[in-house]
């Protein structure tokens, strides 16, 4: 798991003009949020802290200083300028051992298909997946093994095996993957 190291510095004045003087000195607003519940914190960060967070289709985990007090989070939520594409605004969910919590990680096709090696093409149909789980059993992605595809079969979220203390929360039917048969070989 790749734990991202991130400076917050309490936010000063609040409402959108102190949001936009915040966005002006080349920081984003950012809120953190307890899992189990409890006050929020608003703070601020800055762009070269947080690009390796949120420029990635990695699952991280964020390591927040602020005022010297390290937190244990991940990213929620992320907005955008609808124009410029800048991080306008962040939340963070702060980890509390042993409290469960959602996240999204990505699945990664692991494996070789015979379908693949009988001439089929491989689709993937879903990029991430929901999960429920403690910070103490968390995974930074979820593998789903392709190697018993043959053309025309399909994989769905009922066939990934994940560790114990790992809940995935998508519908079961869900096609994860398929193989599609070429139309050279389907007059066979």
């Amino acid at each position: 798991m790749e734990i991202i190291a991130i400076q917050g510095h309490k936010k000063e004045g609040s409402g959108k003009e102190g949001a936009r003087r915040t966005r002006r000195q080349g920081m984003a607003p950012a809120v953190m949020y307890k899992s189990g519940g409890g006050d929020a914190t608003h703070f601020t960060v800055s762009t070269a802290d947080y690009r390796s967070l949120v420029y990635t289709s990695k699952f991280r985990i964020a390591e927040l200083t602020i005022d010297g007090k390290m937190h244990k989070c991940i990213l929620k939520d992320v907005q955008f300028h609808p124009v410029t594409d800048e991080v306008i605004h962040m939340d963070f969910l702060e980890l509390v051992p042993g409290v469960k919590f959602k996240a999204t990680v990505p699945i990664r096709l692991v494996g070789s298909a015979p379908g693949v090696k009988a001439g089929g093409k491989l689709l993937p149909k879903l990029r991430s997946i929901n999960i429920l789980t403690t910070p103490e059993a968390v995974v930074d992605e979820v593998n789903a093994d392709v190697s018993t595809m043959e053309l025309g079969s399909t994989i769905r979220v009922r066939d990934i095996q994940v560790q114990e203390g790992v809940e995935i929360t998508n519908n079961a039917a869900v096609p994860i993957a398929s193989i599609e048969i070429p139309r050279a070989l389907r007059g066979k």
